[in-house]
């Protein structure tokens, strides 16, 4: 750095572990809305408090939080596809982006966090969004999860998603005054390649919304965190569910271990179980990018030779497009269409003899 060069940014991230809430009991689609958007005046209040501590706590300003998996309505369980799209997924441009919008201005942070979404390029079906919305109130990353057991994906309709969004759209990276931001959906933790594609394209920063077992051993999940970080140089800040409420489940069924991860892979902090705020720390953006440009055997980005395994991923273990017809319109499926899909996935490594 040069004296002329800015220094750049190291501020706290917040990873705020909160209960979900399950739209089960909504009477309909407008019982839904009503239900989120009081939910989320519900985080807004806990966030702006949470905030305040952090702030007088390190003296750090907070400017990026980030929201559990499913958040405001918990999974579709046995809803129908068609069902739960038209009950509970979120419009692109409905009030509840506006009102996680005002939430962001009205404390000057980046507020990234997970809901399911409708696509008016693809009626009846919704995907999985991971987002992220900036300081002005705008959604600047919209990120479809790819890896999905019981839900549509980008994946599933591949041809004429990559014709809308292109391959932009698929693995979306935000560039901001904080860093460049990338999202991972829940269990894609676990897949290196989602990580590792989004790194590629400058990723610093991985948020991560998740809802799962909190456990006081090492989850797959956990291991995942500090392996993602590590290998790809990257923060990960990974905000879990305090327990889901609205449903049969037992509350704390998925609740704790919320985490920021630095880009050695080292827990910088971690929650216990239940509504907190404890998994906060300060990110250095300086750090991160003097690590990234410096040359010896720890800078795995700089040692990919990528060539060497194309031929291996040329395939694909699960097929693409199975929610386009032969006629090439899109299939709405029921749920278990995606059980057969992964079956006959188990079935074809079988066959030929790769597992």
């Amino acid at each position: 750095m040069t004296p002329d060069t800015p220094r750049p940014p190291s501020y706290a991230a917040l990873a705020l572990q909160l209960a979900a809430r399950s739209i089960e009991g909504a009477a309909d689609r407008q019982a839904a809305s009503a239900q989120i958007l009081t939910m989320i005046d519900e985080v807004a209040a806990k966030l702006r408090a949470s905030i305040i501590f952090i702030t007088q706590y390190t003296g750090s300003p907070v400017r990026l939080a980030v929201l559990p998996e499913y958040l405001f309505t918990s999974f579709p369980g046995r809803i129908s596809v068609s069902d739960f799209a038209e009950q509970a997924a979120i419009d692109m441009d409905g009030p509840e982006y506006a009102a996680l919008g005002r939430l962001a201005a009205a404390q000057q942070l980046y507020l990234a966090g997970n809901a399911y979404e409708r696509d008016p390029h693809f009626p009846g079906i919704y995907f999985q969004t991971s987002f992220v919305v900036a300081p002005t109130g705008e959604v600047v990353l919209r990120y479809r999860r790819l890896n999905s057991m019981y839900a549509p994906t980008p994946h599933d309709v591949w041809s004429r998603y990559l014709d809308i969004y292109g391959i932009d759209g698929v693995f979306p990276v935000a560039r901001t005054e904080i860093g460049n931001l990338a999202a991972i959906a829940s269990e894609e933790i676990l897949y290196p390649e989602i990580a590792r594609a989004h790194a590629l394209r400058g990723a610093e920063v991985f948020v991560h919304s998740s809802s799962e077992i909190g456990s006081p051993l090492a989850t797959p999940k956990a291991v995942a965190r500090r392996a993602r970080a590590f290998e790809n140089i990257a923060y990960v800040v990974s905000a879990n569910t305090a327990g889901i409420s609205g449903m049969a489940m037992p509350l704390a069924s998925a609740d704790g271990n919320s985490q920021i991860v630095d880009f050695k892979g080292q827990v910088l902090a971690e929650s216990n179980a239940g509504e907190t705020f404890t998994a906060f720390a300060d990110l250095d953006l300086g750090a991160l990018r003097a690590q990234r440009r410096k040359p010896g055997m720890t800078n795995q980005l700089a040692r990919q030779r990528l060539e060497l395994f194309a031929p291996a991923y040329a395939g694909s273990v699960q097929a693409a497009d199975s929610l386009i017809g032969a006629d090439g319109g899109l299939v709405v499926p029921d749920r278990a269409h995606f059980q057969r899909a992964h079956d006959a996935a188990i079935e074809r490594l079988a066959k030929e003899g790769l597992i």
